[in-house]
């Protein structure tokens, strides 16, 4: 069964721009090296937001959490309010389709 991570965030006021820059140039690279990483949905509405991510299974989920999302937070820091808030939670259902990442 696969898995996801659910992070809620809010985007410092007049930081959109750069958090959208620093997610394609710095977050999803890290992302797409990361072992059972699958697919990412980042969803904004205001400066509010939420960043879905799918994975292999819990492991690969929990490994990426300890060791690589820590230096995410410290490359979104100049564009984040307060510190983002992290669930996690069985996949069930997915329609999106298996992409495979080079």
């Amino acid at each position: 069964m696969s898995f996801a991570r659910n992070v809620c965030f809010t985007v410092k006021s007049g930081k959109v721009d750069e958090f959208n820059r620093l997610m394609h140039a710095e977050v999803l690279p890290l992302l797409k090296k990361e072992k059972g990483f699958r697919e990412n949905l980042t969803l904004l509405r205001g400066n509010t937001g939420m960043s879905i991510s799918l994975w292999d299974d819990r492991t690969c989920a929990e490994t990426y959490n300890t060791k690589t999302y820590p230096e995410v937070l410290k490359k979104l820091n100049p564009a984040l309010e307060g510190t983002p808030r992290v669930d996690t939670y069985d996949n069930v259902l997915t329609t999106i389709a298996n992409v495979v990442h080079a």
